[in-house]
């Protein structure tokens, strides 16, 4: 039997436990080139949440009465693809289920000689090459400059931070609780790190840690500590706009200042993008990404949670700052 969540009724809101129900179903036999992967770690990500509204974005909503898709890192326990063996681990997007049944085209193989498995849905899958796109190909941060990351402690976030520092840039990172403080300015070695929750005067705070203003601003999060960052902004500055799962769970539309004049007297480029406009510079990105986790010039952090029957509790606790780092569920070892 193959245990699933699905997407019960569509948020209002925060999501709730109510949202998803858990039902399980019998196995299909396998087709001509598919492949039965029993799910080992599978994804939760921010970016779920807009999934589960009903309205137009850039991929199609999830449908109700259907499991929620996303990424899954597996082995493969019975096969009728030539391309693939009983045992060997792959990457899906077959989402929230102990099982996938899936096409051998749509899964890639994982070498776990690299790194663990679990690093294809972290730093060496999407949030890595989010990471990596995002910063290089939109912001190009310059040795002396200042990039300022929000959402500093997600799974993108310090992967971004890292890779700037990597550039010889400045780096302030804005995130939600001590622990990740701490983790940001002592492991990652970031130069300065605002604690948004505690402070009084976030405006204040920026000018303090950006005494020269910010070259680059890579946004994961929206809302007020944008419009904050924003005012900072110096000639040329570019914003590569990644996230704002502040914004995800507002049931009326936000009204924040209107930002068009600081882009336009500073000359500012402000970016929106997808991952998948990435896909075929992939290959580029993901070998030096390797090596740079390889040479210990980037580090990662996991939170993980136990058992299949907390997916729901996983997801959510993104939207409360629970997580360090990339958000997973362990099915199975």
């Amino acid at each position: 039997m193959n245990k699933q969540f699905l997407l019960a009724s569509r948020p209002t809101g925060t999501p709730t436990s109510e949202n998803f129900k858990l039902v399980e179903v019998p196995i299909p036999d396998l087709k001509e080139g598919e492949v039965l992967v029993r799910s080992l770690y599978i994804s939760v990500d921010p970016y779920m949440r807009g999934r589960m509204n009903d309205y137009k974005s850039y991929v199609p909503p999830y449908s109700l009465n259907e499991p929620i898709a996303g990424g899954v890192v597996g082995e493969v326990i019975e096969s009728k693809s030539s391309q693939f063996q009983t045992g060997e681990i792959v990457m899906g997007m077959y989402g929230w289920q102990t099982h996938g049944v899936v096409y051998g085209k749509d899964l890639q193989k994982i070498n776990s000689d690299i790194a663990p498995i679990s690093t294809a849905l972290g730093v060496l899958g999407m949030p890595g090459l989010t990471a990596y796109f995002g910063l290089l190909d939109i912001a190009n941060p310059q040795a002396g400059e200042t990039v300022v990351v929000s959402g500093a402690a997600g799974a993108v976030g310090m992967i971004v931070g890292q890779i700037a520092k990597i550039k010889g840039a400045r780096v302030i990172g804005i995130a939600g609780s001590e622990e990740k403080i701490n983790y940001l300015k002592e492991e990652l070695h970031f130069d300065e790190v605002i604690n948004y929750k505690t402070t009084s005067d976030i405006k204040a705070d920026l000018r303090n840690a950006c005494p020269n203003g910010v070259d680059v601003y890579f946004d994961n999060v929206g809302g007020s500590i944008s419009d904050a960052v924003l005012l900072l902004i110096n000639q040329g500055a570019r914003i590569p706009l990644c996230g704002q799962i502040s914004l995800y769970n507002l049931e009326k539309v936000d009204i924040g200042p209107r930002m068009q004049p600081l882009l336009l007297i500073n000359s500012a480029l402000m970016q929106g993008f997808i991952v998948s406009n990435y896909m075929s510079r992939f290959h580029e990105a993901l070998p030096q990404m390797a090596q740079w986790v390889a040479e210990g010039k980037i580090k990662y952090k996991e939170t993980i949670v136990e058992g299949f029957e907390n997916m729901p509790t996983a997801f959510l606790g993104l939207f409360s700052g629970e997580n360090i780092g990339k958000q997973l569920v362990r099915v199975a070892d």
